[in-house]
């Protein structure tokens, strides 16, 4: 169809009509200068190619009812095309037109409602980021038990998200638990944002001073170790369990710190509890429990960043616990959300939002 003028309607426009899918590669034909692209998603990728023998002042235009998150413009064999675009967003329209003289296309106008505007350019999402917690430290048969391993760091917020970034994420593995008459080590850090959420500190053994970390590592019988401001708490120096998101109380049988409650995927969980002395129960939040007469240390949740348990002077059961690997939690608005992850990460929703919960390292597409 060509474009024109009827005396009823006024001037009818050329045009196609696509329900295209990922991937998919679409080329104006001679008499179509728009084309109007309905798909029924999102569309990770796609490519557009301008007619082949245009006439010198065509324009042509292209829209879509969904973003396409990364877009090929690309001009037909002996042209060229100036400021071709790489994403299109729902609701955006697009338009070249073509000079003969310079066999090249010139952008021509964008068209974009003031909320897609918006939304084509940046977006608020909300963050959760938890580091791996500390291992609990191991204990030695007839001289000395062991202590609760710190929780890894928190850090919570929001950040604004521009369009086509894409953001990396590093979640953090919990640091291993002490054997016999052995430290734990502490956790991994992760990071996202340019944030750093700190591992938590390993627990130390007999009189040595606990690790410092996101929170603290307990110490049997010296100082325990120093939490990170903003992040943790520090630990006990008798036989405590590490810190959560609350200091944790000294003392055999004392649990671990108490971790933070966030409800970012949209249910309220505790995160980040501190591992716990003996015969203790680990913090709120993932802390693994503390060594009992015939019952083994248990390790941190994997995912929350709770600290380990502490190992009983007790034959066979000198053993801590590990830490509990961390996580990343991201919760952006679903209107916004574009499909394009990578660590193949959780995918929820929550009222208008859409969570991505990173349980290993990976990125998003914003």
């Amino acid at each position: 169809m060509v474009a024109k003028l009827d005396g009823t309607n006024g001037l009818l426009q050329s045009y196609d009509y696509q329900v295209p899918t990922t991937g998919f590669s679409y080329t104006f034909a001679a008499g179509v200068q728009t084309l109007i692209l309905n798909p029924a998603g999102t569309l990770a990728t796609g490519t557009i190619t301008m007619p082949a023998a245009p006439a010198d002042g065509m324009v042509i235009t292209f829209s879509s009812t969904k973003q396409i998150t990364s877009l090929t413009v690309a001009a037909n064999s002996g042209q060229t095309i100036n400021n071709a675009i790489g994403v299109l967003a729902a609701g955006q329209s697009m338009s070249y037109i073509y000079r003969s003289a310079s066999t090249a296309w010139f952008a021509f106008t964008a068209a974009l409602s003031g909320r897609m505007l918006g939304n084509l350019l940046a977006y608020t999402a909300s963050y959760l980021i938890i580091a791996g917690g500390g291992g609990g430290g191991g204990a030695l048969i007839a001289n000395y038990n062991g202590a609760g391993g710190g929780a890894g760091g928190l850090l919570s917020g929001t950040n604004t998200l521009t369009t086509g970034t894409t953001y990396s994420f590093v979640v953090g593995a919990g640091g291993a638990g002490g054997g016999n008459g052995t430290a734990g080590t502490q956790g991994s850090n992760s990071t996202g944002f340019s944030l750093t959420a700190i591992g938590g500190g390993a627990a130390s053994t007999a009189a040595n001073t606990g690790g410092s970390g996101g929170s603290g590592g307990g110490s049997p019988n010296g100082t325990a170790g120093s939490g990170t401001s903003g992040q943790g708490f520090a630990g006990t120096g008798s036989s405590g369990g590490g810190a959560g998101a609350s200091p944790p109380v000294g003392g055999t049988g004392a649990s671990g710190g108490i971790g933070l409650q966030s409800s970012i995927t949209g249910t309220s969980t505790y995160y980040g509890g501190g591992g716990a002395s003996i015969f203790g129960t680990g913090g709120s939040g993932g802390g693994g429990n503390g060594g009992s007469s015939g019952v083994l240390a248990t390790s941190g949740t994997p995912n929350t960043g709770g600290g380990g348990g502490s190992g009983l002077a007790e034959s066979g059961f000198q053993q801590a616990g590990s830490g509990g690997s961390g996580v990343v939690i991201l919760s952006v608005p679903t209107a916004n959300y574009s499909g394009t992850t990578t660590g193949s990460p959780t995918i929820t929703t929550s009222g208008s939002n859409t969570i991505i919960k990173f349980t290993v390292s990976g990125s998003y597409t914003a």
